[in-house]
């Protein structure tokens, strides 16, 4: 069960090109995403909750290395413990280390059937700790995913028709995605009610049909897209995550939104909850200067926070340009100079995706260009 692609091929038509064979590559980011991305970021998407992220679906790459040799990674079984995990040294790297150029991926059986729940409550730390309780169920959910109040608002008037038809709560959010047997799933739905039940739930919503199904997951999929369509224009969204012990997330989307609500902005807060993963974004104006530094200033002590919490500067979008100093911080020098140690080895001109995840050394900035 695993299928072979190169990096430009789209998760989202590759699942519609693998119908009738009862299998999918199970991961949901963006629709938009391609293999390549997926490999080079470690993405991962609502359904990490029950699947993981990319690293659990890779089976081998074929790369080409910066010298022009071409390698792969291992062979094809699942099973394998022949020499280094070479695999894993590709996914996540953002293509700072080789250009991959064939991808090996696991998939997974289509579940027989899915459902879908939703249940509002007062706070985000009620919404946390019935996360938690639910997580600690047994419960075979395929997703959990969180809105804040904020973002409910947002989809109330700026939601597609269908979404809209819905009266939703505009409070702290819920969304549970069952997968599994028909029998299982109705178990599971009417468990629900009793265990969130101590947590004061103001309205608990449960998909009757495939229709009411998709219309409560398309509020959680719009999320992204609403929040964009009411951007003004010229303005800009900084939108970033962290992820923390599922412990310490009720606490840190608490302190995160305490600090942007004093910003004056529109800020939002979106949340893989199942795996203690979260988004904060905010609007500004990228030409009022003291927007952008106060709203930098909010982004970097929410990471500084994760951190603190024994978290991770980035959860799913890997680091880039922007999270650079704060790996510094959340790994520590020795681990990073031997990450450079590593990319030095394979790439001595520094010419893979230059300046990513960390900065040129000094004196390769021309051959990078070049």
């Amino acid at each position: 069960m695993d299928v072979v692609v190169q990096p430009g091929v789209n998760w989202v038509t590759l699942n519609k090109t693998m119908e009738d064979s009862g299998l999918f590559l199970p991961l949901d980011p963006s629709p938009t995403a391609m293999i390549g991305g997926m490999v080079s970021t470690n993405c991962s998407g609502t359904n990490a909750f029950r699947y993981g992220t990319m690293k659990d679906w890779v089976i081998n790459l074929t790369v080409v290395l910066a010298d022009g040799r071409v390698i792969k990674t291992r062979r094809r079984p699942r099973k394998n413990s022949a020499g280094y995990n070479l695999t894993s040294m590709f996914v996540g790297a953002e293509g700072t280390l080789g250009l991959v150029t064939e991808v090996t991926l696991k998939l997974a059986v289509v579940p027989q059937d899915t459902s879908v729940a939703v249940v509002s409550f007062p706070t985000i730390d009620e919404a946390a700790k019935a996360a938690t309780k639910l997580i600690r169920s047994g419960i075979q959910l395929g997703a959990l995913e969180f809105l804040d109040e904020v973002q409910m608002q947002v989809i109330n008037r700026h939601g597609s028709e269908a979404v809209r038809r819905t009266a939703w709560d505009e409070s702290p959010t819920l969304f549970l995605k069952f997968s599994g047997t028909t029998e299982a799933i109705k178990g599971d739905v009417s468990r629900v009610k009793d265990i969130v039940q101590p947590f004061k739930p103001r309205k608990i919503f449960f998909a009757r049909n495939k229709q009411e199904e998709a219309d409560l997951w398309a509020a959680r999929k719009e999320a992204l897209w609403t929040m964009t369509s009411i951007k003004p224009e010229g303005y800009s969204l900084w939108s970033t995550d962290v992820a923390v012990p599922i412990s310490r997330l009720a606490e840190i989307i608490t302190l995160s939104k305490e600090d942007s609500g004093k910003l004056g902005l529109f800020a939002s807060v979106i949340g893989h909850v199942g795996d203690g993963n979260f988004h904060q974004a905010v609007m500004y104006d990228p030409k009022n200067e003291e927007q952008q530094a106060s709203v930098a200033k909010c982004v970097h002590d929410m990471m500084s926070r994760a951190l603190e919490m024994e978290g991770t500067v980035s959860g799913e979008h890997a680091i880039g340009i922007g999270k650079k100093d704060c790996l510094v911080e959340e790994l520590g020098r020795d681990a990073i100079d031997f990450m450079k140690t590593l990319k030095q080895a394979v790439d001595p001109k520094w010419i893979m995706n230059p300046g990513k995840v960390f900065d040129l050394p000094t004196g390769s900035k021309a051959i990078a260009a070049s």
